[in-house]
């Protein structure tokens, strides 16, 4: 899902005070004692030869077709480790 640059602008611009946050629970005690830190796992930029159909392929699907392509190898891994 994307969203337009105009409409980011326009939700920047709402102020806080007109955000409706009646419908989001508070975060209690309960919630802290569960918590876990989850640290985001970094990339790396590294050099892959792949088939020029497949690369094509994933280039036509437009802006963002390395986050698709690292996706599905994401699914696969795992798939695989699922699997053991």
């Amino acid at each position: 899902m994307s969203i337009s640059r105009k409409r980011l602008e326009e939700i920047q611009n709402i102020p806080d005070s007109a955000i409706d946050t009646s419908d989001i629970p508070e975060l209690d005690d309960n919630f802290w004692q569960t918590a876990k830190m989850v640290t985001p796992i970094t990339k790396k930029a590294v050099s892959i030869r792949l088939d020029s159909d497949v690369l094509d392929w994933f280039k036509s699907q437009g802006k963002g077709y390395q986050s698709i392509i690292n996706n599905v190898l994401r699914t696969y891994v795992n798939h695989q480790q699922n699997k053991t």
